[in-house]
């Protein structure tokens, strides 16, 4: 039974693989650019783009489970294609979005709904994974924290549960490889509620040397919002993230024990995630 894996080279999609051959299943993934994917020996590179399904080609054949990685614009497609060519089980990463409360349109919630609704609506065996902040988006602090040692962060008061990505891979693999998981849907988070400064701490315990914290609000949270974000062209979600901030301040994120329930083991603490990040925010 060949694994599919979408979106391959990503922070998850990258891990699921991975753990897929390191439990020996037989791997197919799909890439843009596979000769650039740089993926583990052993694994079946094929080309495929989920904005354009028809690239897919063969890649589905004798495919009879997947890991979905999100992307509205192809996959009713993508799906159809899947479906007739046999695939019995979809694995879709989504996100807590979809379900957080806000006072104003929240685009990434919504995009991410869109896929969910058209994997359920494909008629294929479905489990989805919903994990909150990634660990891995405190990379974004990278080259501010090599080159100056001081980091500017939008309401660095808001909390968050970050998830390792490798976390997030095992739940999926244990929905790919063990029964039990069709129909279900997992909300995921790491150990522990922290601040958004918390974290940059514990970057800065993890390298050895100080960091400072400069905390954004108002406009000036907007502005580098607005710096990050802007190139995406993606209408309200710059008000969508500033009122998530907003609202997380003085509340504990939400921590769920799904990691461990499905895995049998503890999800990792941020902690240990900057550890081992420690040379993306050392080296140039």
């Amino acid at each position: 039974m060949t694994i599919l894996v979408t979106g391959a080279t990503g922070n998850v999609g990258r891990k699921v693989v991975e753990l897929l051959l390191a439990a020996g299943a037989p791997v197919r993934a799909t890439s843009r650019n596979p000769q650039t994917a740089e993926l583990p020996a052993g694994v079946d590179v094929r080309a495929g783009d989920l904005d354009d399904p028809g690239s897919f080609g063969d890649a589905l054949s004798g495919v009879k489970k997947l890991f979905l990685f999100p992307n509205p614009s192809g996959v009713a497609g993508f799906l159809d294609l899947a479906r007739a060519s046999g695939v019995q089980h979809v694995v879709l990463l989504s996100s807590a979005a979809v379900i957080e409360p806000q006072g104003t349109p929240n685009p990434i919630g919504l995009m991410h709904l869109m896929v969910e609704q058209a994997v359920e609506h494909s008629g294929i065996a479905r489990t989805v994974l919903r994990p909150g902040s990634f660990a891995s988006n405190a990379l974004q602090w990278a080259p501010a924290i090599r080159e100056s040692g001081e980091v500017h962060v939008p309401y660095a008061e808001s909390t968050v549960s970050p998830i390792h990505e490798r976390d997030i891979a095992a739940v999926a693999v244990q929905a790919l490889l063990s029964d039990g998981h069709e129909g279900a849907t997992y909300e995921l988070t790491g150990p522990e509620s922290m601040t958004l400064r918390r974290q940059v701490e514990l970057i800065a315990a993890a390298i050895g040397r100080p960091v400072t914290v400069v905390d954004l609000a108002g406009d000036a949270a907007r502005a580098q919002l607005e710096e990050q974000y802007g190139a995406f062209g993606v209408p309200g979600l710059v008000d969508s993230v500033l009122a998530t901030y907003a609202a997380s301040v003085g509340t504990a994120a939400p921590v769920t024990d799904t990691v461990a329930r499905i895995t049998g083991r503890a999800p990792a603490a941020f902690a240990d995630w900057a550890v081992e990040h420690r040379p993306a925010f050392t080296a140039a």
